[in-house]
């Protein structure tokens, strides 16, 4: 069995950004259910990589993030908490070795013996990102009460209560970025999980520092796909294609189209913020940013129909 993925076989970052890909809703997140939802999404990731691609997967960490947060709280005075930016980070070794287990038994069931690491991601962020002084990002659990709120915290009121919110500042720069290409030349990489760990510079500009923030999962795939020249950005979620005035009547999906195509329907504000424009955005900005020449395509679809989507015959398929 060969443990190198054929240096002829293109490069695919999979994004899983259905929001729940490990803990679905209703779900409390025991790790008995985790492990059947990573079991099910490796599944088909497992496919791919037979087919020889290499393959650089990241994902989203919501509810995990905020489960944490939670435990944070509750444990109160008997241990001492940690930033957002730390639990980030212990999100990834989390829901970085469910998917490393779920992944390596279906490799080996399909008699492919390729490793699988994961690698805690910093992700580089600005200081003076605008983001940082209007915060919009929830996280966590809902409060029904001000009192239980933790002071220095910015909320807001949601139908189920009081919910932090955090700043969510542009993903300037993958640091292990170089690491990680090297890495996927034999490995499968799963990385930058939860948009990565926001870093800025330190005092005067001099090393790292975490920083309390979530960046925006999407665009963090987008960054990863477009520094690691990705020839396709593969964007698995809950539905099976793109469609066009959802949930309306006249709904219609979008099946095969170009970078200017999609421009105009995003520009006619058909797809919803904090659920597919994000996704829109990540595709038009990977294809954009192709050197004049260079092909690559961006598909938005489902963990089931992720095989025949690379081969175009299924999802929609954004084309430069």
């Amino acid at each position: 069995m060969g443990r190198k993925a054929p240096k002829k076989h293109k490069t695919v970052l999979v994004a899983l950004v259905g929001g729940n890909a490990l803990i679905k809703p209703g779900q409390k997140g025991e790790l008995s259910e985790q492990l059947q939802n990573a079991d099910n999404a490796m599944k088909h990731i497992a496919k791919l990589a037979k087919r020889g691609w290499k393959l650089i997967l990241t994902y989203g960490n919501g509810p995990q993030v905020g489960n944490i947060l939670l435990q944070q709280e509750l444990s109160g005075k008997s241990v001492p908490e940690m930033p957002l930016y730390v639990c980030v980070a212990e999100s990834q070794g989390q829901i970085g070795y469910m998917m490393q287990e779920s992944l390596y038994n279906h490799l080996h069931k399909l008699g492919i013996d390729r490793p699988i690491v994961t690698l805690v991601t910093q992700v580089l962020v600005s200081r003076k990102d605008p983001a940082f002084r209007n915060p919009t990002k929830p996280i966590g659990a809902h409060y029904k009460r001000k009192p239980l709120m933790k002071r220095g915290c910015k909320y807001v009121r949601e139908k189920e209560g009081y919910r932090r919110v955090v700043a969510s500042p542009e993903p300037l720069r993958i640091v292990e970025e170089h690491a990680i290409r090297k890495i996927a030349d034999d490995s499968i990489v799963v990385c930058c999980g939860g948009g990565g760990v926001p870093v800025v510079r330190g005092k005067g500009n001099r090393g790292l520092v975490g920083i309390d923030a979530v960046i925006d999962k999407d665009l963090a795939g987008q960054k990863l796909a477009e520094l690691v020249r990705a020839d396709v950005l593969l964007m698995l979620t809950d539905v099976d294609c793109v469609y066009v005035n959802y949930g309306k009547p006249s709904q219609r999906p979008l099946r095969r189209l170009g970078l200017s195509e999609i421009r105009k329907y995003q520009r006619e504000g058909h797809f919803a913020p904090g659920s597919m424009e994000p996704k829109i955005e990540a595709a038009v900005r990977f294809l954009a940013s192709a050197k004049v020449g260079r092909k690559r395509r961006a598909i938005i679809t489902s963990f089931e129909l992720a095989e025949k989507a690379l081969e175009g015959r299924a999802g929609t398929v954004i084309e430069r």
